[in-house]
């Protein structure tokens, strides 16, 4: 299986069975989703369909970032090991935040940035879901997974979860 930027899909550590993974990598492809379909809207010329998209988008990454980095990436951090691996990933959290802070699609010079943020994330996906979350497998422990859980829960209140 690929991602649509052609890169080959991880399925082989499990980390897809952990229900907290499982739930980042559903956010993930509801972001690439919500991208998609704002660069369709862009290419048919329906800058205000791809405005609302990337509102969306916005508001799914917003929690997934919050979750992400108040439980998951809180806790690797932990290991001096990946420090630097997490603070790369929060750098291009905080970047990508930034810039849809303030595009406007209406702005040539933004849609252009637009598809550069959309390439980016799906590399920054990559890097999460080939990288980190099977090292989290690994490197996180009973009590570090309910902590991550529990970031994730309070990232999304409207959740419901068993």
């Amino acid at each position: 299986m690929s991602d649509p930027g052609g890169s080959e899909v991880c399925h082989y550590c499990g980390c897809r069975d952990i229900s907290l993974t499982e739930d980042f990598i559903a956010e993930h492809e509801s972001a690439t989703d919500l991208a998609g379909g704002a660069v369709r809207a862009l290419k048919r010329g329906d800058v205000a369909a791809a405005q609302g998209l990337l509102r969306d988008m916005t508001t799914v990454l917003r929690a997934h970032w919050r979750g992400e980095e108040n439980g998951l990436l809180a806790v690797m951090r932990q290991d001096d090991e990946y420090t630097g691996y997490i603070e790369d990933l929060e750098r291009e959290h905080r970047d990508l935040d930034r810039f849809l802070d303030t595009a406007d699609l209406v702005d040539r010079d933004d849609r252009r940035r637009f598809l550069d943020a959309v390439d980016e994330l799906h590399r920054h996906i990559a890097t999460e879901e080939d990288g980190l979350f099977p090292a989290s497998l690994t490197a996180m422990a009973g009590d570090d997974w309910d902590r991550a859980t529990a970031a994730w829960r309070e990232a999304h209140p409207d959740v419901r979860t068993p």
